[in-house]
């Protein structure tokens, strides 16, 4: 009976290996812009946020609202992420809007209130995370920001079942454009203004609980910040609890 061993399996081919942007070389980018310190933090993240994103509204950076949204269902632990755009930033959250009928995040905060927000601007090697809790804007507070959005982008809401598939045998597109024709002839004669924004459609509020703020640094030696609310310190005052700040390792 032979006692050798099996043939070693071959390793699986690497379709990626060590992405480095358009280098050659494998080795990743380094990082060298700017800096931070606890001396340039606020002691709000909201103003600190509001700092870095004017910031880079008035640098380079394409269209710095853009953010990855990331929710997860109940009792699965199942999670999903989406690039959405912030809409809003006010002293008791970040906001964004989408469809709250049919969408996957839909389901996920429904079973599900914990929410993620993820910014990337490359241009000046930052990144800011928000950790928190979801709740819905009333619809009177989602159409304030529905009455300053694009004709075709409202009749667009009112249309799209978000999610939902779309079957080619029955149509595929077709059914969706047949839809955008069906809210058109209902809103024609409508001025923009008139447009309701609908039930289903609106704001989603994420009140952070922690709020990372990243700067690239050499050797993958970032400068790394998080506000930590820390519940019930400061509530006797009329506050939503006091912000503890700390340097990350990174």
């Amino acid at each position: 009976m032979s006692t050798s061993a099996p043939p070693p399996s071959q390793p699986p081919q690497k379709l990626i290996f060590a992405p480095a942007g358009q280098s050659t070389t494998p080795q990743a980018t380094q990082y060298h812009k700017n800096t931070l310190s606890l001396s340039q933090l606020s002691p709000s993240p909201y103003t600190q946020f509001h700092t870095w994103f004017t910031s880079a509204q008035t640098s380079s950076v394409p269209q710095p609202e853009t953010v990855c949204l990331s929710t997860a269902s109940l009792p699965s632990g199942a999670i999903s992420s989406r690039y959405v755009y912030l809409k809003e930033l006010s002293p008791s959250g970040f906001i964004v809007y989408s469809n709250w009928a049919t969408s996957r995040k839909a389901r996920d905060v429904a079973s599900n209130p914990q929410a993620a927000l993820a910014f990337w601007w490359a241009e000046q090697e930052r990144q800011v995370r928000v950790e928190g809790v979801c709740e819905r804007l009333t619809r009177e507070e989602s159409q304030v920001y529905f009455g300053v959005r694009a004709r075709g982008s409202k009749i667009g809401a009112w249309a799209s079942e978000q999610s939902k598939v779309l079957r080619e045998e029955e149509g595929g597109r077709e059914v969706l454009e047949r839809r955008v024709r069906e809210q058109e002839e209902r809103w024609e004669g409508k001025t923009d203004e008139e447009i309701e924004c609908p039930d289903f459609w609106g704001g989603l509020r994420i009140r952070p609980q922690m709020v990372e703020f990243w700067q690239g640094r050499d050797s993958r030696l970032h400068d790394r910040f998080r506000y930590r609310l820390v519940e019930g310190e400061g509530e006797e005052d009329g506050g939503e609890g006091k912000w503890v700040i700390e340097r990350l390792s990174p």
